[in-house]
């Protein structure tokens, strides 16, 4: 029967208990570190996949976090210009109201005349209105851009109020909505669009009655031609010309009850070539179809003379249909006179507040977008910290448990190398 040796050395062993317990008391630390930061990846070498999904995450969720500064910024000059949109339609309701209290027939010249001077104060305060500048000093109706007044005025005929800018609405996109609004379409008019005209009426001898009702546009292609050829003629001011219609001839005697009337029409600026003049019969004391002028129509009410005028010009903003108004009514210097002020500042005040309303329609749809846009953004938000958490962030239970299992195999470790340094052959001579 043979029989081997070996000799094992103690110091292996020693070696080995050491290098166990350090390696344990490493991985103790670690989990220790895991456990007070709540995170398993705390330095990229911990796992560098997971750290960069952590890192992109967090990226996008800081640009997100500066889109909706800005948003909150945009929201909050949309908000102020919806409010001033209701300031100014207010201020218009305001000064209906007083015209038609202007029309009133009991009223002197000198009433209409105070209540022209409340009517400038109601102007003042809608065209500053229209000035209005959010809380960083930009304005809240610039359109695609302006100075920093878009609406100056008045100036020189033929244009006496300018839109200072670039017409236009900005676009929205999937963070931002714009900061302004389109202060051109809201308050500077186009009269092939809105067909906003002043009827005025020339002076009239007591005893007659001479009205207008509102000017028509009867062919949009030939009012659309003739407004260019207007707007290239007066260098980009006007889009519209202005008539003149004088009556030169009335005849009321020869057939009993008819009247034949003749009238000139004067364009200015002269784009469509010479009017002829035009003769018209009448049932007497009706009314007068004046279709000459190149895309519009106009009805004449009352008893015409020969030297009556009726001026038939563009409004081109709220502004100059509000001047025209205070201009006809305080000037007024009889009732028939008031009535025709009245009536047409009533029908050209509706259409603006109707364009005023519109781009209000506009605010409030920005604003729900700014809602939306702000909803999925906090929906990315969240998707992107819970992708952040699943890349970096710890599981505490299951942190919790490897520590307590760690600890153990550790205590272990230092129990065996205890009971190890006890193996010594002087020991065991002892």
């Amino acid at each position: 029967m043979t029989t081997s040796f070996s000799r094992l050395g103690s110091a292996n062993t020693y070696d080995n208990a050491l290098r166990n317990i350090s390696n344990r008391q490493s991985a103790l630390s670690s989990l220790q570190e895991n456990l007070t930061s709540g995170k398993k990846v705390v330095r990229a070498s911990d796992d560098p996949t997971s750290a960069a999904q952590a890192e992109r995450a967090l990226n996008r969720i800081s640009r997100i976090q500066t889109d909706q500064r800005a948003l909150e910024s945009q929201r909050n000059s949309i908000v102020m210009a919806e409010s001033t949109l209701g300031d100014v339609t207010n201020a218009l309701q305001n000064f209906r109201e007083l015209v038609v209290t202007a029309g009133n027939g009991t009223l002197t010249a000198a009433d209409r005349k105070t209540i022209a001077l409340q009517l400038t104060g109601l102007r003042d305060q809608v065209f500053a209105l229209a000035n209005s500048k959010d809380t960083n000093g930009r304005p809240l109706f610039s359109a695609l851009g302006s100075a920093l007044a878009p609406f100056v005025g008045p100036t020189a005929p033929p244009q006496d109020y300018t839109f200072n800018g670039l017409p236009g609405q900005s676009a929205s996109n999937e963070v931002a909505i714009p900061f302004t609004l389109d202060g051109d379409s809201a308050f500077m008019h186009q009269a092939t669009r809105d067909a906003v005209f002043n009827a005025t009426v020339g002076s009239i001898s007591a005893g007659r009655q001479l009205s207008t009702d509102s000017v028509v546009i009867t062919n949009p292609g030939v009012a659309a031609s003739t407004a260019q050829l207007a707007f290239a003629a007066s260098g980009g001011l006007q889009d519209y010309p202005s008539y003149t219609i004088a009556f030169t001839a009335v005849d009321t005697t020869t057939t009993p009850g008819t009247t034949t009337a003749t009238y000139s029409i004067t364009e200015n600026p002269a784009v469509s070539g010479a009017i002829a003049p035009v003769t018209v019969s009448y049932p007497t004391n009706k009314s007068i179809a004046v279709t000459a002028m190149p895309g519009l129509s106009l009805t004449i009410t009352g008893t015409p003379a020969v030297g009556d005028t009726v001026t038939v010009e563009p409004s081109p903003s709220i502004f100059s249909v509000l001047d025209n108004a205070i201009r006809d009514i305080g000037s007024a210097a009889n009732g028939n006179a008031a009535a025709q002020a009245v009536s047409q500042a009533l029908g050209n005040i509706d259409i603006g507040m109707g364009r005023v309303s519109a781009i209000r329609g506009q605010a409030g749809d920005l604003l729900n977008r700014a809602d939306s846009i702000s909803a999925n953004q906090d929906k990315r938000s969240i998707q992107l910290e819970a992708d952040r958490s699943r890349a970096e962030d710890l599981d505490m239970v299951k942190g919790i448990s490897d520590f307590q299992k760690e600890q153990t195999g550790y205590q272990a470790a230092l129990q065996s190398y205890a009971q190890v340094q006890k193996l010594s052959l002087f020991n065991y001579i002892s």
